[in-house]
Protein backbone atom coordinates (compact mmCIF):
# COMPACT_ATOMS: atom_id res chain seq x y z
CA UNK A 1 0.00 0.00 0.00
CA UNK A 2 1.38 3.43 -0.95
CA UNK A 3 1.89 5.99 1.79
CA UNK A 4 -1.00 8.16 0.53
CA UNK A 5 -3.36 5.17 0.36
CA UNK A 6 -2.38 4.22 3.90
CA UNK A 7 -3.01 7.78 5.10
CA UNK A 8 -6.33 7.76 3.29
CA UNK A 9 -7.38 4.48 4.94
CA UNK A 10 -6.52 6.00 8.31
CA UNK A 11 -8.50 9.16 7.60
CA UNK A 12 -5.38 11.31 7.87
CA UNK A 13 -5.70 13.26 4.61
CA UNK A 14 -7.73 16.38 5.30
CA UNK A 15 -6.45 18.69 2.56
CA UNK A 16 -3.82 18.20 -0.12
CA UNK A 17 -2.69 20.69 -2.74
CA UNK A 18 -2.05 18.27 -5.62
CA UNK A 19 -2.88 14.66 -4.82
CA UNK A 20 -1.94 13.26 -8.24
CA UNK A 21 1.32 15.20 -8.45
CA UNK A 22 2.39 14.30 -4.92
CA UNK A 23 1.53 10.63 -5.39
CA UNK A 24 3.68 10.55 -8.52
CA UNK A 25 6.59 12.24 -6.76
CA UNK A 26 6.36 9.88 -3.77
CA UNK A 27 6.39 6.84 -6.06
CA UNK A 28 9.39 8.03 -8.07
CA UNK A 29 11.81 9.41 -5.49
CA UNK A 30 12.73 9.76 -1.83
CA UNK A 31 10.90 12.87 -0.68
CA UNK A 32 11.97 15.29 2.06
CA UNK A 33 9.06 16.63 4.13
CA UNK A 34 8.72 18.68 7.28
CA UNK A 35 6.41 19.60 10.09
CA UNK A 36 6.91 22.40 12.60
CA UNK A 37 6.41 22.31 16.36
CA UNK A 38 6.49 25.62 18.22
CA UNK A 39 7.78 25.53 21.83
CA UNK A 40 4.77 26.95 23.68
CA UNK A 41 5.48 24.78 26.76
CA UNK A 42 8.25 22.56 28.07
CA UNK A 43 6.51 19.50 26.60
CA UNK A 44 4.35 18.56 23.65
CA UNK A 45 0.92 17.11 24.40
CA UNK A 46 -1.03 14.41 22.58
CA UNK A 47 -2.47 16.97 20.18
CA UNK A 48 0.99 16.88 18.56
CA UNK A 49 1.03 13.10 18.23
CA UNK A 50 -0.85 13.02 14.93
CA UNK A 51 1.74 15.02 12.93
CA UNK A 52 4.64 13.33 14.75
CA UNK A 53 3.39 9.85 13.90
CA UNK A 54 2.61 10.96 10.34
CA UNK A 55 6.26 11.97 9.94
CA UNK A 56 7.14 8.50 11.25
CA UNK A 57 4.80 6.87 8.70
CA UNK A 58 6.55 8.73 5.88
CA UNK A 59 9.96 7.63 7.18
CA UNK A 60 8.85 3.99 7.38
CA UNK A 61 7.74 4.37 3.76
CA UNK A 62 11.31 5.39 2.82
CA UNK A 63 11.07 9.19 2.88
CA UNK A 64 13.08 11.77 4.87
CA UNK A 65 11.33 13.64 7.71
CA UNK A 66 12.51 16.98 9.06
CA UNK A 67 11.18 17.81 12.52
CA UNK A 68 11.34 21.59 12.85
CA UNK A 69 11.40 23.14 16.31
CA UNK A 70 10.19 26.73 16.13
CA UNK A 71 12.82 28.41 18.25
CA UNK A 72 12.28 31.53 16.14
CA UNK A 73 8.54 31.46 15.45
CA UNK A 74 8.00 30.45 19.09
CA UNK A 75 9.16 33.95 20.01
CA UNK A 76 6.39 35.44 17.84
CA UNK A 77 3.28 33.29 18.39
CA UNK A 78 1.01 31.60 15.87
CA UNK A 79 -2.48 33.16 15.69
CA UNK A 80 -3.93 30.00 14.10
CA UNK A 81 -6.81 28.65 16.13
CA UNK A 82 -6.35 31.24 18.87
CA UNK A 83 -9.06 33.71 19.87
CA UNK A 84 -6.65 36.09 21.59
CA UNK A 85 -3.05 37.24 21.43
CA UNK A 86 -0.53 34.84 22.94
CA UNK A 87 1.65 35.84 25.87
CA UNK A 88 5.19 36.26 24.57
CA UNK A 89 7.91 34.22 26.25
CA UNK A 90 11.52 35.28 26.65
CA UNK A 91 14.42 33.89 24.57
CA UNK A 92 15.84 31.83 27.46
CA UNK A 93 12.48 30.19 28.13
CA UNK A 94 11.84 29.42 24.46
CA UNK A 95 15.37 28.03 24.06
CA UNK A 96 14.92 25.70 27.05
CA UNK A 97 11.51 24.55 25.81
CA UNK A 98 12.95 24.01 22.32
CA UNK A 99 15.57 21.64 23.73
CA UNK A 100 12.92 19.68 25.65
CA UNK A 101 10.81 19.30 22.51
CA UNK A 102 13.85 18.21 20.49
CA UNK A 103 14.42 15.44 23.02
CA UNK A 104 10.81 14.32 22.77
CA UNK A 105 10.78 14.27 18.97
CA UNK A 106 13.88 12.07 18.94
CA UNK A 107 11.84 9.23 20.51
CA UNK A 108 9.66 8.85 17.44
CA UNK A 109 11.94 9.31 14.44
CA UNK A 110 15.07 7.42 13.42
CA UNK A 111 18.03 9.81 13.38
CA UNK A 112 20.58 7.06 12.73
CA UNK A 113 23.20 8.09 10.16
CA UNK A 114 23.40 4.44 9.10
CA UNK A 115 20.17 4.68 7.12
CA UNK A 116 19.69 6.64 3.89
CA UNK A 117 16.46 8.32 5.00
CA UNK A 118 17.73 9.47 8.38
CA UNK A 119 15.48 12.05 10.04
CA UNK A 120 16.85 15.46 10.95
CA UNK A 121 16.01 17.98 13.65
CA UNK A 122 16.14 21.63 12.61
CA UNK A 123 15.49 24.85 14.51
CA UNK A 124 14.20 27.86 12.57
CA UNK A 125 15.95 30.24 14.98
CA UNK A 126 19.14 29.25 13.11
CA UNK A 127 17.99 31.32 10.11
CA UNK A 128 15.27 33.58 11.51
CA UNK A 129 17.49 34.79 14.37
CA UNK A 130 20.01 36.36 11.98
CA UNK A 131 17.57 37.96 9.54
CA UNK A 132 18.11 41.58 8.58
CA UNK A 133 14.76 43.37 8.87
CA UNK A 134 15.20 45.59 5.80
CA UNK A 135 16.33 42.71 3.58
CA UNK A 136 13.54 40.49 4.88
CA UNK A 137 10.85 43.05 4.15
CA UNK A 138 12.27 43.77 0.66
CA UNK A 139 13.03 40.18 -0.42
CA UNK A 140 10.28 38.24 1.35
CA UNK A 141 7.60 40.63 2.55
CA UNK A 142 7.09 42.11 -0.94
CA UNK A 143 5.68 38.75 -2.07
CA UNK A 144 2.65 39.06 0.23
CA UNK A 145 -0.19 41.52 -0.24
CA UNK A 146 -2.19 42.56 2.80
CA UNK A 147 -5.38 41.49 1.04
CA UNK A 148 -3.95 37.99 0.52
CA UNK A 149 -3.04 37.69 4.20
CA UNK A 150 -6.38 39.05 5.41
CA UNK A 151 -8.18 36.35 3.43
CA UNK A 152 -6.51 33.56 5.45
CA UNK A 153 -8.69 32.04 8.18
CA UNK A 154 -5.96 32.36 10.82
CA UNK A 155 -5.96 36.14 10.33
CA UNK A 156 -9.58 36.76 9.33
CA UNK A 157 -10.90 35.09 12.50
CA UNK A 158 -8.88 37.53 14.62
CA UNK A 159 -9.64 40.79 12.84
CA UNK A 160 -12.70 41.69 14.92
CA UNK A 161 -10.88 41.05 18.23
CA UNK A 162 -7.64 42.56 17.04
CA UNK A 163 -4.33 41.08 15.94
CA UNK A 164 -0.92 42.63 16.48
CA UNK A 165 1.58 43.11 13.66
CA UNK A 166 3.73 40.56 15.52
CA UNK A 167 1.25 37.70 15.08
CA UNK A 168 0.14 39.05 11.69
CA UNK A 169 3.70 38.47 10.46
CA UNK A 170 3.75 34.83 11.61
CA UNK A 171 2.46 33.58 8.25
CA UNK A 172 5.37 35.21 6.42
CA UNK A 173 7.92 33.70 8.82
CA UNK A 174 6.49 30.18 8.42
CA UNK A 175 6.43 30.66 4.65
CA UNK A 176 10.09 31.63 4.81
CA UNK A 177 10.79 28.42 6.78
CA UNK A 178 9.34 26.37 3.93
CA UNK A 179 11.35 28.31 1.34
CA UNK A 180 14.55 27.96 3.36
CA UNK A 181 14.12 24.19 3.78
CA UNK A 182 13.20 23.89 0.11
CA UNK A 183 16.43 25.64 -0.89
CA UNK A 184 18.81 24.04 1.62
CA UNK A 185 17.30 20.59 2.29
CA UNK A 186 15.41 19.95 -0.96
CA UNK A 187 12.24 19.78 1.16
CA UNK A 188 9.16 19.65 -1.07
CA UNK A 189 6.31 18.78 1.33
CA UNK A 190 5.00 20.44 4.46
CA UNK A 191 2.45 18.71 6.68
CA UNK A 192 0.47 20.17 9.57
CA UNK A 193 -2.87 20.35 11.31
CA UNK A 194 -5.93 21.61 9.49
CA UNK A 195 -5.48 25.01 11.14
CA UNK A 196 -2.15 25.37 9.28
CA UNK A 197 -3.62 25.28 5.78
CA UNK A 198 -3.32 29.05 5.30
CA UNK A 199 0.29 29.13 6.48
CA UNK A 200 1.24 26.12 4.34
CA UNK A 201 -0.33 27.45 1.13
CA UNK A 202 1.34 30.82 1.76
CA UNK A 203 4.66 28.98 1.84
CA UNK A 204 3.84 27.30 -1.46
CA UNK A 205 3.10 30.73 -2.95
CA UNK A 206 6.47 32.05 -1.77
CA UNK A 207 8.34 29.06 -3.19
CA UNK A 208 6.51 29.45 -6.48
CA UNK A 209 7.51 33.12 -6.73
CA UNK A 210 11.11 32.45 -5.70
CA UNK A 211 11.98 29.53 -7.98
CA UNK A 212 10.81 28.04 -11.26
CA UNK A 213 12.40 24.60 -11.07
CA UNK A 214 11.07 23.28 -7.75
CA UNK A 215 7.59 21.93 -7.04
CA UNK A 216 6.24 21.83 -3.52
CA UNK A 217 3.15 20.36 -1.87
CA UNK A 218 1.06 20.86 1.24
CA UNK A 219 -0.86 18.28 3.27
CA UNK A 220 -3.01 18.88 6.33
CA UNK A 221 -4.28 16.38 8.87
CA UNK A 222 -7.77 16.37 10.40
CA UNK A 223 -8.60 18.09 13.65
CA UNK A 224 -8.93 15.32 16.24
CA UNK A 225 -12.28 15.49 18.00
CA UNK A 226 -14.25 13.18 20.27
CA UNK A 227 -17.67 11.92 19.23
CA UNK A 228 -19.31 13.43 22.33
CA UNK A 229 -18.09 16.90 21.42
CA UNK A 230 -15.47 17.12 24.19
CA UNK A 231 -12.03 18.43 23.32
CA UNK A 232 -9.54 15.67 22.57
CA UNK A 233 -6.55 15.40 24.88
CA UNK A 234 -8.14 17.18 27.83
CA UNK A 235 -9.20 15.66 31.16
CA UNK A 236 -10.33 17.07 34.49
CA UNK A 237 -6.66 17.18 35.43
CA UNK A 238 -5.71 19.18 32.33
CA UNK A 239 -3.84 18.31 29.14
CA UNK A 240 -2.34 14.87 28.45
CA UNK A 241 1.37 15.53 28.02
CA UNK A 242 4.10 13.45 26.37
CA UNK A 243 6.42 14.18 29.31
CA UNK A 244 6.18 11.40 31.92
CA UNK A 245 6.78 13.94 34.69
CA UNK A 246 3.68 15.90 33.66
CA UNK A 247 1.43 12.95 32.77
CA UNK A 248 2.61 9.63 34.20
CA UNK A 249 2.66 6.53 31.96
CA UNK A 250 -0.13 5.05 34.10
CA UNK A 251 -2.32 8.15 33.67
CA UNK A 252 -1.43 8.17 29.97
CA UNK A 253 -2.45 4.52 29.62
CA UNK A 254 -5.71 5.11 31.48
CA UNK A 255 -6.59 8.03 29.20
CA UNK A 256 -6.45 5.82 26.11
CA UNK A 257 -8.10 2.91 27.90
CA UNK A 258 -11.10 5.14 28.58
CA UNK A 259 -11.70 5.85 24.87
CA UNK A 260 -15.36 5.61 23.88
CA UNK A 261 -16.52 2.84 21.55
CA UNK A 262 -17.53 5.48 18.99
CA UNK A 263 -13.95 6.82 18.87
CA UNK A 264 -11.70 3.80 19.38
CA UNK A 265 -11.48 2.52 15.79
CA UNK A 266 -10.74 6.01 14.48
CA UNK A 267 -8.04 6.49 17.12
CA UNK A 268 -6.52 3.09 16.29
CA UNK A 269 -6.15 4.31 12.71
CA UNK A 270 -4.75 7.68 13.78
CA UNK A 271 -2.36 6.76 16.56
CA UNK A 272 -1.17 3.16 16.05
CA UNK A 273 0.69 1.24 13.38
CA UNK A 274 -1.68 -1.71 13.44
CA UNK A 275 -2.41 -3.17 10.01
CA UNK A 276 -5.66 -2.60 8.15
CA UNK A 277 -6.60 -6.24 8.75
CA UNK A 278 -6.00 -5.99 12.50
CA UNK A 279 -7.95 -2.75 12.79
CA UNK A 280 -10.87 -4.26 10.89
CA UNK A 281 -10.78 -7.28 13.23
CA UNK A 282 -10.88 -5.00 16.26
CA UNK A 283 -13.71 -3.00 14.70
CA UNK A 284 -15.71 -6.23 14.44
CA UNK A 285 -14.90 -6.98 18.10
CA UNK A 286 -16.24 -3.57 19.16
CA UNK A 287 -19.49 -4.27 17.32
CA UNK A 288 -19.87 -7.85 18.57
CA UNK A 289 -18.55 -7.68 22.14
CA UNK A 290 -18.05 -4.06 23.24
CA UNK A 291 -17.88 -5.07 26.91
CA UNK A 292 -14.52 -6.81 26.38
CA UNK A 293 -12.98 -3.47 25.35
CA UNK A 294 -10.25 -5.29 23.44
CA UNK A 295 -9.82 -2.42 20.98
CA UNK A 296 -9.30 0.05 23.85
CA UNK A 297 -6.70 -2.23 25.43
CA UNK A 298 -4.78 -2.51 22.17
CA UNK A 299 -4.97 1.27 21.65
CA UNK A 300 -3.75 2.02 25.19
CA UNK A 301 -0.91 -0.52 24.97
CA UNK A 302 0.32 0.58 21.56
CA UNK A 303 0.29 4.33 22.18
CA UNK A 304 1.79 4.06 25.69
CA UNK A 305 4.61 1.88 24.36
CA UNK A 306 5.22 4.30 21.47
CA UNK A 307 5.46 7.32 23.75
CA UNK A 308 6.97 5.94 26.94
CA UNK A 309 8.61 2.61 26.02
CA UNK A 310 8.15 -1.01 26.99
CA UNK A 311 9.17 -0.77 30.65
CA UNK A 312 6.77 2.11 31.33
CA UNK A 313 3.98 0.16 29.64
CA UNK A 314 4.64 -2.88 31.82
CA UNK A 315 4.51 -0.68 34.91
CA UNK A 316 1.22 0.88 33.78
CA UNK A 317 -0.23 -2.59 33.17
CA UNK A 318 0.99 -3.76 36.59
CA UNK A 319 -0.62 -0.78 38.34
CA UNK A 320 -3.86 -1.28 36.42
CA UNK A 321 -4.02 -4.97 37.32
CA UNK A 322 -3.19 -4.29 40.99
CA UNK A 323 -5.88 -1.64 41.37
CA UNK A 324 -8.46 -3.78 39.58
CA UNK A 325 -7.77 -6.82 41.75
CA UNK A 326 -7.11 -4.88 44.95
CA UNK A 327 -3.66 -6.49 45.27
CA UNK A 328 -1.81 -3.22 45.76
CA UNK A 329 0.85 -4.88 47.93
CA UNK A 330 2.50 -6.04 44.70
CA UNK A 331 3.25 -2.43 43.70
CA UNK A 332 6.75 -1.02 44.00
CA UNK A 333 7.48 2.30 45.69
CA UNK A 334 7.77 4.03 42.30
CA UNK A 335 4.51 2.47 41.10
CA UNK A 336 2.71 3.60 44.27
CA UNK A 337 3.87 7.18 43.69
CA UNK A 338 2.72 7.01 40.09
CA UNK A 339 -0.63 5.31 40.73
CA UNK A 340 -1.68 7.62 43.55
CA UNK A 341 -0.09 10.82 42.29
CA UNK A 342 -3.37 12.72 42.14
CA UNK A 343 -5.36 11.23 45.03
CA UNK A 344 -5.88 13.12 48.32
CA UNK A 345 -2.84 12.64 50.55
CA UNK A 346 -1.49 13.56 53.94
CA UNK A 347 1.90 13.28 55.60
CA UNK A 348 2.38 11.86 59.12
CA UNK A 349 5.35 12.46 61.38
CA UNK A 350 4.25 9.89 64.00
CA UNK A 351 3.57 6.21 63.48
CA UNK A 352 0.79 5.52 65.96
CA UNK A 353 -2.36 7.29 64.75
CA UNK A 354 -5.78 5.74 65.21
CA UNK A 355 -7.41 4.71 61.93
CA UNK A 356 -10.65 6.41 63.02
CA UNK A 357 -8.81 9.75 63.26
CA UNK A 358 -6.78 9.11 60.12
CA UNK A 359 -9.89 8.69 57.98
CA UNK A 360 -10.96 12.20 59.00
CA UNK A 361 -7.55 13.80 58.43
CA UNK A 362 -7.21 12.40 54.89
CA UNK A 363 -10.77 13.38 54.00
CA UNK A 364 -12.17 9.86 53.75
CA UNK A 365 -14.82 10.55 56.42
CA UNK A 366 -16.37 13.77 57.77
CA UNK A 367 -16.62 12.66 61.42
CA UNK A 368 -15.62 10.00 63.94
CA UNK A 369 -19.13 8.64 63.83
CA UNK A 370 -18.86 8.11 60.07
CA UNK A 371 -15.36 6.65 60.46
CA UNK A 372 -16.62 4.05 62.94
CA UNK A 373 -19.59 3.23 60.74
CA UNK A 374 -17.40 2.77 57.63
CA UNK A 375 -14.91 0.55 59.47
CA UNK A 376 -17.61 -1.61 61.07
CA UNK A 377 -19.43 -2.06 57.77
CA UNK A 378 -16.28 -3.24 56.00
CA UNK A 379 -16.10 -0.24 53.68
CA UNK A 380 -12.47 0.53 54.54
CA UNK A 381 -9.40 -1.30 53.25
CA UNK A 382 -5.84 -0.42 54.17
CA UNK A 383 -2.98 -1.60 51.97
CA UNK A 384 -5.42 -3.88 50.17
CA UNK A 385 -6.72 -5.53 53.35
CA UNK A 386 -10.20 -4.92 54.77
CA UNK A 387 -10.04 -3.47 58.30
CA UNK A 388 -12.96 -3.85 60.74
CA UNK A 389 -11.06 -3.29 64.01
CA UNK A 390 -12.13 0.04 65.54
CA UNK A 391 -8.92 0.11 67.62
CA UNK A 392 -6.58 -0.24 64.63
CA UNK A 393 -3.62 2.16 64.41
CA UNK A 394 -1.14 2.99 61.69
CA UNK A 395 1.60 1.16 63.61
CA UNK A 396 -0.38 -2.07 63.43
CA UNK A 397 -1.36 -1.66 59.78
CA UNK A 398 2.18 -1.48 58.43
CA UNK A 399 3.52 0.29 55.36
CA UNK A 400 3.94 -0.28 51.66
CA UNK A 401 7.21 0.63 50.00
CA UNK A 402 8.49 1.47 53.49
CA UNK A 403 6.80 4.87 53.42
CA UNK A 404 3.16 4.57 52.38
CA UNK A 405 -0.23 3.54 53.62
CA UNK A 406 -3.06 3.33 51.07
CA UNK A 407 -6.65 3.69 52.24
CA UNK A 408 -9.63 2.82 50.11
CA UNK A 409 -13.16 3.75 51.13
CA UNK A 410 -15.82 2.05 49.04
CA UNK A 411 -14.84 0.83 45.57
CA UNK A 412 -12.98 3.77 44.02
CA UNK A 413 -12.11 6.36 46.67
CA UNK A 414 -8.38 6.16 47.39
CA UNK A 415 -6.30 8.16 49.87
CA UNK A 416 -2.54 8.15 50.35
CA UNK A 417 -0.69 8.51 53.66
CA UNK A 418 3.02 9.28 53.58
CA UNK A 419 5.32 8.79 56.57
CA UNK A 420 8.28 11.06 57.11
Amino acid sequence: MSILKDLEFRGLLHQITDREGLNKKLSEERVVLYCGFDPTADSLHIGSLLPILTLRRFQLAGHVPLALVGGGTGLIGDPSGKANERTLNGPEVVEAWSQSIKNQLSRFLDFSTEIENSAELVNNYDWLGSLNVIEFLRDVGKNFTVNYMLAKDSVDSRITKGISFTEFSYMILQSYDFLKLNETKNCSVQIGGSDQWGNITAGLELIGKSTTDRRAFGVTLPLVTKSDGQKFGKTEGGAIWLDANKTSPYQFYQFWLGTADNDVVRFLKYFTFQSQEEIERLEAEVAAEPGKREAQKVLAREVTKLVHGGEALESALNITAALFSGDIQSLSRVEIEEAFKDVPSTTLEQDDVALIDLLISVGAAPSKRQSRQDIESGAVTVNGVKVTDLEATTKQLGRLGESYLIIRRGKKNYFLVKFE
